[in-house]
């Protein structure tokens, strides 16, 4: 079939193609919510360890120091972004008596969908993003816990070391993150899309289902030779 032929198509059922479209559309703009906005804090650590090199011995330059503190930190970064990490925030969180709005512990699920985490040589990024603002200081200061008090629950060699594995460099600070025109626009464009998609689809199908012939083409490609046609008339003279 060629392409002249779906325009003809698309023409001749040019309503069916558009209803499904324009249905989508009208429901769309009243049922239609701008997405909440969300809130933000970032959280930066510096690792690092003490250098296990007596006062007396070459260190060499507490290499193996800086060394060290490169590899915490990327440790770190990757376990926060765990269940594991998520589930014992949850847990800090529900003995500080912070729940959901069922009463039950926050889902350590939610609270690893809400964790991203970033690195660069000794030094560690952790960003929180939550529906709730007066929740976020708390979870911040569950995640910051769990970071500097019980790294050694997920990495044994950093048992008994004199001073946390990592600390907070800077307070968390609570900033609003408001929709971006991306979030606004993809779910009424997908919505919009998917109605046009099947309007094509229900114009083809009552082609297929129509049996009335309506010019000479769909005669010559049931192998019906026309003899001749008779022009529409524009009006009697």
């Amino acid at each position: 079939m060629e392409l002249r032929e779906y325009g003809r198509i698309l023409r001749r059922w040019w309503w069916a193609a558009l209803l499904p479209a324009l249905v989508v559309l009208a429901y769309t703009g009243l049922t239609y919510r701008t997405p909440p906005t969300l809130y933000q804090v970032v959280l930066n650590f510096a690792a690092g360890t003490p250098p296990e090199a007596p006062a007396d011995q070459y260190g060499y330059d507490r290499y193996y120091a800086w060394l060290a503190s490169e590899y915490i930190a990327n440790g770190l970064s990757d376990i926060v972004r765990r269940g594991a990490f998520a589930q014992a925030v949850s847990r800090r969180l529900a003995a500080q008596g912070i729940t959901g709005a069922d009463g039950e512990p926050l889902p350590a699920g939610a609270i690893q969908g809400a964790i991203v985490s970033d690195n660069a040589q000794s030094l560690f990024v952790v960003y929180v993003t939550w529906p709730d603002p007066t929740q976020l200081p708390a979870l911040a200061e569950a995640i910051t816990a769990e970071v500097t008090e019980n790294a050694a629950a997920y990495f044994p060699q950093l048992a008994d070391l004199p001073v946390p594995p990592a600390r907070l460099v800077d307070l968390p600070v609570v900033t609003p993150l408001p929709p971006s025109l991306r979030s606004r626009l993809t779910g009424p464009a997908i919505r919009v899309g998917l109605g046009v998609a099947l309007g094509i689809g229900l114009a083809f199908l009552l082609h297929y289902l129509d049996p009335t012939v309506r010019d000479r083409h769909e005669l010559e490609a049931m192998g019906i030779p026309v003899l001749s046609t008779v022009p529409k008339g524009r009006g009697r003279r």
